[in-house]
């Protein structure tokens, strides 16, 4: 079995990072080889709207047609049995980078023309013949009470994640430490001391937290194997 780990953030070894790692951690555990993407060391851009993933009798295979860096990870992406994605939170939202992928990760996978189950009345907007276990992770130099604001907007990739893979899951870190000295910066007072804090205190419980997560899905992945 194979997790993809894709890490949307600018910045390596610091909470976007290594909460990723963590996760990637459990999934090894769980007994899945894994592997760690960082989008910021590849030059891409998003969807540039062709088509040619929607034509009929298409020949992509649900692989974006356009070819540049990205392709062989959007190739591990289409062949995986986990994906993890993981982002800091940039006015509301994942960072552009990630949102790039996304796009052209998911709309290839994406029916334009779906079927609809007869039992439960629902569409099913997925070309793929396979469950994925995906989750996304955000870190936020938010509190957990200020991310209420912005965590609607997040919720659409969880619904077009599940919609499109069968499962997801979402994993918040909050207010977490952004740089190693906060004297350098405008900034309110005493905003070091509170970070401090929090990233003594609660963010390693985020990093089990994320830990466990790696492990779960690794864990539903082989029980839909099964």
């Amino acid at each position: 079995m194979k997790a993809l780990f894709v890490n949307g953030g600018p910045r390596k070894k610091w909470s976007t990072y290594q909460m990723l790692e963590k996760a990637m951690e459990g999934a090894s555990d769980a007994g899945c080889d894994v592997e760690l993407i960082n989008l910021y060391d590849y030059d891409f851009k998003g969807c540039n709207s062709c088509f040619a993933c929607k034509l009929k009798n298409a020949k992509t295979n649900g692989l974006c047609a356009i070819k540049d860096e990205i392709t062989p990870i959007l190739e591990k992406a289409l062949n995986a049995d986990v994906i993890v994605m993981g982002s800091p939170v940039y006015f509301y939202f994942t960072t552009g980078v990630l949102k790039s992928f996304m796009e052209r990760m998911m709309f290839p996978v994406l029916s334009y023309n779906p079927k609809v189950n007869e039992k439960t009345g629902e569409a099913d907007m997925s070309l793929l013949d396979k469950t994925v276990p995906t989750a996304m992770i955000y870190t936020s130099g938010a509190d957990e009470k200020s991310a209420e604001a912005f965590k609607p907007a997040l919720d659409v990739n969880r619904h077009f994640l599940e919609s499109i893979y069968g499962y997801n899951e979402t994993l918040f870190s909050h207010f977490t430490y952004q740089f190693k000295d906060y004297s350098k910066y405008d900034l309110i007072e005493g905003l070091q001391e509170a970070r401090s804090k929090q990233r003594d205190e609660q963010f390693p419980k985020d990093l089990q937290n994320a830990y466990e997560l790696g492990k779960r899905l690794v864990q539903k992945a082989k029980e839909l194997k099964d």
